[in-house]
């Protein structure tokens, strides 16, 4: 695994005339070596892969790192990177400029001189864009979770409960069926607040005749799930039905039409042209989708600011919404994989019009 993924960095190495790239991001650097310590750094140059941590994780790193140099660094981990900076004769390092406070650079130009110090952006993520098999298999048992999951809410949710303690019940039974925490903070949003994007949990008491929206995923083997479904409690006016079947309309053109060669700008264009004809363009804010993987938000994005073209292995999420302000709002949202004709869909909860 990891030796396919440093040729794909060498290769994006030579094409910036780089000849050594420091890796400090915790997600790059366990997406390169497979190595799940908490402490680390990695080094890869023209011949050579390296993986830096402390005495804490040796045995772990051996046994995970095996196509890496395994090195124990000292206290200060640049005087052992200037070492093999050294020994190798390079002169000039790449660095992660996303992943490297102007302090640590400055740390940098002191500790690795005379080395010329290269910024660098994206040159892993832009691996990482494309899944490979496995990687969608981890995906695809963290998006069954999602699915899983929100089965098991549609058993608790009712009038007379709060946001929190739905927001808990979910959490804990991810964890408890797997998932080592979530993808991130979980969105638990009733009635009025549904019309808020993010609307964590509050201590809101949910109420009848009023949208829930929940958007959440599990963190499982490395790997994120996000997924968004909307109910309803008790009966729904036209209003709200209108509101759901506009949102529904778009996620699933979206879905039937998403392909590759498309770029990120015409994919957003699929959901937003829809609710837009309806009248409520102004009533959604955010991107139709965004990039999905190690981290939650990734590249590529469905947006109307991306040129980025897509292209199969990529994973996105789908996820259009309405939301009007002191009456509710619905977003629902999918994982999909994009294959060479279309799409496959990762997470598979029903999107029927749920009332409870």
């Amino acid at each position: 695994m990891a030796n396919t993924r440093v040729a794909g960095l060498r290769e994006a190495m030579k094409q910036q005339q780089i000849e050594a790239v420091w890796i400090t991001d915790d997600v790059n650097r366990r997406y390169l070596t497979g190595f799940t310590g908490s402490s680390g750094y990695v080094l890869i140059t023209v011949d050579h892969a390296y993986l830096l941590t402390d005495f804490r994780y040796m045995t772990q790193a051996s046994e995970q790192a095996k196509d890496f140099m395994i090195v124990e660094h000292g206290p200060s981990v640049n005087e052992n990177l200037k070492q093999l900076l050294q020994e190798a004769g390079f002169t000039r390092l790449g660095f992660e400029e996303d992943h490297t406070v102007f302090s640590t650079y400055r740390k940098y130009e002191s500790d690795l001189k005379p080395c010329e110090l290269v910024p660098v952006k994206g040159m892993v993520e832009g691996l990482r864009m494309f899944k490979d098999s496995g990687e969608l298999e981890l995906m695809k048992k963290a998006a069954d979770l999602a699915d899983k999951t929100f089965l098991h809410m549609l058993e608790l949710l009712k009038p007379g409960v709060s946001e929190w303690d739905m927001a808990l019940e979910l959490e804990t039974f991810m964890r408890k069926h797997g998932a080592s925490g979530t993808a991130f903070e979980t969105i638990m949003a009733s009635g009025e607040r549904s019309a808020m994007p993010h609307g964590v949990a509050s201590s809101r008491i949910m109420r009848n005749n009023e949208f829930v929206t929940m958007d959440f995923g599990a963190l499982l083997n490395g790997y994120c799930s996000d997924i968004t479904r909307t109910v309803f409690l008790g009966e729904p006016t036209a209003k709200h039905r209108e509101i759901y079947d506009i949102v529904l309309e778009a996620q699933m053109h979206t879905l039937e039409h998403l392909k590759p060669g498309m770029t990120g700008r015409e994919g957003d264009a699929l959901a937003r042209d829809i609710i837009a004809r309806y009248g409520y363009g102004d009533l959604f804010g955010h991107s139709t989708g965004h990039g999905l993987g190690m981290y939650v938000h990734e590249e590529p994005r469905l947006s109307k600011l991306s040129d980025t073209v897509l292209q199969p292995g990529m994973v996105v999420t789908v996820e259009p919404g309405i939301y009007i302000p002191g009456f509710g709002g619905v977003r629902i949202e999918d994982d999909v994989v994009i294959t060479d004709s279309g799409v496959r869909r990762l997470t598979e909860s029903t999107k029927d019009f749920i009332t409870l």
